[in-house]
């Protein structure tokens, strides 16, 4: 009888993005008929596992718990301590002790009743998990950035196309209305003509050596590293985000975020959130810049080895340029408005936009009480990201940020590293994806991974 529950819910959701093709509206099924009003069946409800349990990760959980169309069932961390309290909150959410808890992600993609999961882990590992949940037919919620190399990037787009699986993005700005309605400005011509656009993000930072240290019991060290180099174990070096009281240099982010063996720094961790918007209101999303040139600093000594700060211009086609930069960069730059420092500034040739997470502003002012027309471009509207993910999953329709959106902002960051590192300019073909006549620079789009790890 259990097999029977579990094969007509998998039916069930595949008859309704099957379905979805055929249709124009999306397939809504009442809770009086799936379960008791207010609740849905267990038979049509979408089974999640959740892999990587710190904050981020975390939070995604309670996300997908608080919707009533999902049921956690198992949780997955390297770290025993972080897993257990995900598995103890999902129990207790439930009322039980159903959830499980694995220290590898391949058990639990392998499960058959898991229906999608949610990825946070440390960047080195976003490929690999995804690459083994999209070969076992799981549909994912896939936390930025999509990994530490673009060629990575590439087998894992290729992966999401060929098993049909539903991929959000957790670039979360998208799902916000301030983000879509300074994009709708853009894209209807409202500022005029677009010409530039400056992206600032945070700053990296620079840590001091760190001496080794014991693993501590309950973590599986080895698989934290993964496809990463081997180095020995030290606190600093894949500390959970803020669960110590931060040093002077910390700035209460994980250390492993300014370590390029397993990120590349805030220029991708930080930078895609901006990049991204900055490529929707440019109307960008399935291209890229054909010149990349700028400079960073980076730090002279210490754990960490990714850029500190950076200004880099991205050049496209179309004549427009990105300008991409960390704060103290922002804050230098002769183009900017006052008090730029995180946030998107799109420049027209009759006025501009300026959107972050705690602002929306505009020249001339009317433009922020305007309201389009019939005929106006609208982007896709999304208030909540998790929910507009599980709607994907149930209707067949795209998600606010695909896989193949994500790859090209992601791809930005990506090359705005190497820019730096070889500090020259360099010319990208976006179409074949790859450096024109420049193999040094064609060499830094992929990474090696320590065995027995492999795309």
């Amino acid at each position: 009888m259990a097999e029977e529950r579990r094969i007509c819910r998998r039916r069930f959701l595949k008859s309704a993005v099957t379905a979805a093709g055929a249709m124009t509206f999306p397939y809504v099924v009442r809770s009086s008929v799936l379960g008791r009003a207010g609740s849905v069946a267990a038979s049509s409800r979408i089974v999640m596992g959740c892999i990587g349990l710190g904050i981020q990760g975390t939070g995604n959980m309670r996300a997908f718990l608080s919707q009533t169309d999902v049921r956690v069932v198992t949780v997955c961390d390297v770290s025993e301590s972080q897993r257990q309290k995900a598995k103890n909150i999902v129990d207790r959410y439930y009322g039980d002790k159903g959830c499980a808890a694995y220290n590898d992600f391949r058990e639990l993609c392998a499960r058959e009743d898991i229906d999608a999961v949610s990825i946070a882990t440390p960047d080195h590992w976003h490929v690999l998990i995804g690459l083994a949940a999209a070969r076992n037919g799981k549909h994912m919620y896939y936390e930025k950035p999509i990994g530490w190399s673009f060629r990575a990037a590439q087998v894992l787009r290729d992966a999401v196309r060929r098993y049909g699986v539903v991929f959000q993005f957790g670039t979360q700005q998208r799902s916000g209305r301030d983000f879509r309605f300074a994009c709708e400005l853009v894209r209807n011509g409202r500022i005029g003509k677009l010409h530039t656009v400056l992206v600032g993000v945070p700053g990296g930072v620079a840590y001091p050596n760190q001496a080794s240290e014991p693993i501590p019991k309950g973590l599986y060290y080895d698989m934290w590293l993964g496809p990463a180099a081997w180095a020995p174990h030290s606190f600093e070096r894949c500390r959970p985000y803020t669960s110590r009281p931060s040093k002077p240099w910390t700035q209460n982010y994980s250390t492993w975020y300014h370590i390029s063996d397993y990120c590349i720094g805030f220029i991708g961790n930080w930078g895609i959130h901006y990049v991204d918007i900055a490529q929707w209101g440019h109307g960008t999303e399935q291209t890229g810049p054909v010149e990349i040139e700028g400079a960073g600093e980076f730090p002279k000594d210490g754990i960490a080895d990714c850029a500190m700060s950076w200004q880099v211009e991205n050049k496209f086609e179309d004549g427009v340029t990105m300008i991409h930069m960390d704060n103290s960069s922002s804050a230098r730059h002769p183009e900017q408005v006052r008090g730029f420092g995180q946030g998107i500034l799109f420049k027209g040739t009759e006025g501009w936009v300026f959107v972050n997470r705690s602002k929306l502003d505009a020249h001339p002012k009317p433009l922020l009480r305007l309201e389009f027309g019939a005929n106006a471009i609208r982007l896709p509207e999304s208030s909540s990201h998790h929910r507009n993910f599980l709607d994907a999953i149930r209707t067949g329709k795209t998600t606010v940020c695909p896989i193949d959106t994500a790859v090209r902002s992601n791809t930005i960051c990506q090359l705005d590293d190497i820019a730096i590192r070889l500090n020259r300019k360099l010319r990208w073909n976006p179409e074949k994806e790859e450096f024109v006549n420049d193999d040094e620079a064609n060499r830094l789009l992929a990474r090696s991974m320590r065995s027995p790890w492999h795309l």
